[in-house]
């Protein structure tokens, strides 16, 4: 979001790379680590509101579809600059809402900035889009020291007692 200067960012969640200890230098083999796949390119687009809710509602109903045989797996897109809640039980379309952006509605119609990499088309790759390590190697390199940053959760409803969600 800040090398691109965007409102919102849309990452894909990774679960590889080094761990890093408190205190120890960044190096570009370590964001590597963390990148290392054949579609890394970032994109920016603008999109509305709408748009934005119905990825977030497209995303979430194929993990929680109560259908295993539509389910299509994968994690939930990571979010950032965004605030919403999110119920898993509840029915297709319904499972995203009380989207905000800085502490105010997102408004369907008004047009967003958003960033995001990892895209499974080749238009971005075709476009001449950077690889993710890019901006995040210029975004490293402004910093001396790289703090830990507030999560941006998304706030669950209807999972209460359920410890595979919760």
């Amino acid at each position: 979001m800040a090398v691109k200067d965007a409102e919102i960012a849309f990452s894909p969640g990774f679960r590889w790379g080094t761990t890093l200890l408190p205190g120890q230098p960044i190096l570009m083999e370590h964001l590597m680590d963390q990148t290392a796949i054949t579609y890394p390119y970032t994109t920016v687009t603008e999109m509305t509101g709408e748009t934005i809710e119905a990825v977030l509602k497209d995303v979430c109903d194929n993990l929680f579809n109560p259908d295993p045989y539509h389910q299509q797996g994968g994690d939930m897109v990571r979010v950032g600059g965004l605030a919403y809640s999110c119920d898993p039980n509840a029915k297709m379309g319904g499972r995203i809402a009380e989207m905000m952006l800085k502490g105010k509605p997102v408004e369907a119609g008004r047009k967003y900035k958003v960033a995001g990499w990892a895209p499974v088309s080749e238009e971005a790759r075709k476009a001449g889009a950077e690889p993710i390590w890019e901006p995040m190697a210029k975004y490293l390199k402004d910093r001396k020291v790289v703090k830990p940053l507030e999560l941006n959760l998304p706030r669950l409803k209807g999972v209460q007692g359920n410890p595979g969600i919760a």
